[in-house]
């Protein structure tokens, strides 16, 4: 038993060391002084005039990044001049706010405090006209509104994850390590995956697995997601997320 502890343990924290040692996860700078520059992932609303939705993951800030990342969604409808940005940011519970954001102001596609962006989820034209026409009531449908926990949940990929489960139009998959994806109250253990195309058991987000077409099979300990990508194929990893088969 002590053996089998110290491999779990040896892979679940592999991936974030790594992740440290290699420098992806810089630990210096000051959050104050941090960028949000456009990353240029987002297409322009004045020469691309069709209804957009994009779903972005990037680290976190410091050393929290070796473990997870951060999501959000970022939506256009048809001729609109500007994108919405939708996401869970913690800070706002401290001063006894909503930690719910809807903003029209910050860059879609924005580094989150340095941190380049990588979109994982986009739709055009219809489809995602579908997925803005749900928003409105996913979002007010969000049952955290209030509270915020980086580890294990509700966080900001809570906030995401209960989007895309209330709106299977959106067809997404989110990142391995976005800590907070599997987080479920107390009481309800079960549930689809945010993709729709499986399901979940999860104890608060703390234990847990997962079996689904498009997230594969995924292991939840503490929080921290080793698994299986079938389709892809590839490996999910702590810390490191997908790691394809060849890489």
């Amino acid at each position: 038993m002590v053996l089998w502890f110290l491999v779990v343990l040896g892979l679940l924290t592999l991936g974030p060391l790594w992740s440290l040692a290699s420098g992806r996860v810089p630990l210096g700078g000051d959050w104050r002084t941090a960028t949000h520059r456009s990353s240029g992932l987002a297409p322009d609303p004045e020469t691309h005039r069709e209804a957009i939705v994009q779903v972005y993951a990037s680290r976190t800030f410091g050393w929290r990044g070796a473990f997870a990342v951060h999501t959000w969604l970022a939506a256009k409808p048809n001729h609109a001049d500007r994108y919405t940005r939708y996401e869970a940011i913690g800070w706002f519970a401290r001063a006894g706010h909503s930690v719910v954001s809807v903003s029209g102001t910050s860059a879609a596609d924005a580094e989150w405090y340095g941190a380049a962006p990588v979109m994982i989820r986009e739709l055009r034209g219809a489809d995602a006209e579908a997925v803005i026409a749900k928003l409105p009531d996913a979002v007010a449908s969000y049952p955290y509104e209030h509270s915020y926990s980086a580890w294990p949940g509700p966080n900001s990929n809570t906030f995401i994850a209960h989007i895309a489960r209330k709106i299977p139009e959106l067809r997404l998959t989110l990142p391995s390590n976005a800590i907070g994806k599997d987080y479920l109250p107390l009481g309800d253990v079960v549930a689809r995956t945010p993709s729709g195309t499986g399901y979940q058991f999860s104890l608060s987000g703390l234990l847990g697995a997962s079996a689904a077409r498009d997230e594969g099979i995924e292991l939840n300990v503490l929080g921290l997601v080793l698994g299986l990508d079938l389709r892809g194929p590839a490996l999910k990893l702590p810390g490191i997320g997908r790691v394809p088969s060849g890489a």
